[in-house]
């Protein structure tokens, strides 16, 4: 094969070259902005899942832009209890040591997610172990919520907060070799809106996860 033959098969290969990827993970959720004593317990754990569709942006099509679709559940373990009055707003408070006991108090959000990342990585259109990194901002819309408390007192559980802050987004990063690869999401905007408010004060507390991300071809 001469060169000019071999230069024209190397090109139909990088011109078909991409990588369109089905993502997975599991993080780990953590709360900040915490009011006093707000803390967590146990593991709160988030999943997420969706595609990418992979947008080359030069010749060598190692660096992209990714857009994607997906969906996330991320739960959070607390000690911030939520109470529903006769005329239908939401109150919270925290539980002391000394309140009530109780076996669970978790909330849980079911989000669609927008991922949009810059990409690089070290792969070629014949290599597929390789070193990336991954940037960008996730937006997410709340589809859902539950609210989940059982203890002395009884069983509560409260669907869809009017409080919930519906829109969510925040800043991502994917690093890592091949399958396994460690994940990052920093919240930008709270959880709650500004009509969620604890001991008269904005209940502005925002989430960071740490996990673990999969990306399969």
């Amino acid at each position: 094969m001469n060169d000019k033959a071999v230069s024209d098969s190397l090109k139909t290969t990088y011109a078909s070259y991409k990588e369109d990827q089905f993502y997975a993970g599991v993080t780990y959720n953590i709360l900040v902005n915490k009011p006093a004593n707000l803390s967590q317990s146990g593991f709160s754990i988030g999943v997420l899942l969706g595609f990418i569709k992979d947008m080359p942006i030069n010749k060598r099509r190692n660096v992209a832009i990714g857009l994607g679709l997906g969906l996330a559940s991320n739960s959070f373990n607390n000690n911030m209890f939520i109470n529903k009055d006769a005329l239908g707003n939401y109150n919270y408070s925290i539980l002391s040591d000394s309140d009530i006991s109780y076996s669970k108090n978790k909330l849980t959000m079911y989000k669609v997610e927008l991922p949009i990342e810059f990409r690089w990585r070290t792969s070629t259109a014949n290599e597929y172990k390789f070193w990336r990194i991954y940037t960008g901002i996730k937006l997410g819309y709340v589809l859902a919520d539950t609210y989940k408390f059982k203890g002395d007192i009884g069983a509560i559980k409260h669907t869809n907060l009017s409080d919930m802050n519906d829109f969510q987004y925040g800043l991502t990063l994917s690093a890592g070799y091949n399958t396994w690869n460690l994940h990052f999401y920093y919240g930008l905007n709270t959880i709650f809106s500004d009509d969620a408010m604890i001991n008269n004060k904005n209940l502005d507390v925002s989430a960071i996860k740490l996990g673990l991300i999969f990306y399969i071809l």
